[in-house]
């Protein structure tokens, strides 16, 4: 699958396209793990996944409260009626979601610059880092109730076999993020692990956290040192955002995030002597060289 080299963006009335990789070279914007994709992160490798129940959940909870404020309000049947036309199939799935496995991550393995893609039918791929594709795509449209952009971080990874069928030859993520600058900063999580290291990307949010740092003990610690702000927009998160629900349903499913079991990506994982790291090719060295000078002449 072609793309146009990365660093290019292709910009229209009301989309824009900026291909990151390949090569996987420089953006200029600053790892930001915005969705919590990091699952896993260590010397040797990284784990990307791409599963938000949290997300979901605050994707829904505003309708439902939208809608049984309307029906409370107006004292109108037909406003509860009309809402769980609305939610009532999301919310069946993110259910169903609860009782399903959570899908395997996708591991980058920085010293042999590597990619362990698994698949649904328990294979898995292993890709060369820099054959990895990459763009941020945003879209935008204009209604009565004004203008509204959305966008993806795309990932793609192409079947080292030569034999694979049609339908078996291409692999992709895709992040709900906003695209443009966002996207770029997740993608830099990945690009900055596997160019830079393991402290130039942020580390794993996944797990319970500490009391103080859940939504209820963030309302409490503001309380106590009187900031009220922090306080009224910590109870709006929970009351209409639903961020408390989505943070303990999120934590029900990823506080222990699925490993890789496959037993040659066991041993493929392991660390290796330095002398033994996979090095950059030429040709992203190059590239990576050139895109610096371009960041600098446009900063």
């Amino acid at each position: 699958m072609s793309t146009p080299p990365a660093g290019t963006t292709k910009k229209r009335i009301f989309s824009r396209n900026d291909y990151l990789a390949p090569l996987p070279t420089p953006t200029g914007e600053k790892p930001c793990d915005v969705l919590n994709i990091i699952w896993r992160k260590n010397e040797v490798f990284l784990d990307i996944g791409n599963y938000s129940i949290g997300a979901a959940v605050m994707g829904i909870w505003p309708l439902v409260m939208l809608f049984s404020g309307l029906g409370y309000g107006l004292d109108d049947p037909d406003a509860f009626i009309m809402g769980a036309c609305i939610t009532g199939i999301p919310i069946l799935l993110v259910i169903v979601g609860l009782f399903r496995e959570v899908p395997s991550p996708v591991r980058f393995n920085r010293q042999r610059r590597e990619v362990c893609v698994p698949q649904a039918d328990g294979e898995y791929w292993v890709v060369p880092w820099e054959s990895v594709t990459a763009a941020a795509t945003q879209h935008s449209s204009v209604s009565q109730a004004g203008k509204a952009t959305m966008g993806l971080l795309i990932i793609g990874f192409e079947n080292p076999d030569p034999q694979a069928k049609d339908e078996n030859k291409h692999y992709s993520m895709g992040f709900n993020c906003g695209g443009g600058t966002t996207a770029m900063a997740l993608w830099e999580c990945m690009r900055s692990y596997m160019e830079i290291g393991p402290d130039a990307v942020p580390d794993s949010q996944l797990g319970i956290a500490p009391f103080e740092e859940t939504q209820i003990g963030s309302i409490i610690t503001d309380l106590r040192k009187g900031d009220l702000i922090g306080v009224v927009w910590g109870i709006f998160c929970i009351a209409i955002l639903g961020t408390y629900f989505a943070e303990k349903l999120q934590d029900l499913k990823l506080s222990h995030p699925p490993d890789l079991t496959y037993p040659a990506i066991i041993e493929w994982s392991k660390p290796l002597p330095p002398e033994q790291w996979a090095q950059r090719s030429p040709e992203l060295e190059q590239a990576i060289c050139l895109r610096k000078v371009e960041l600098e002449q446009v900063a």
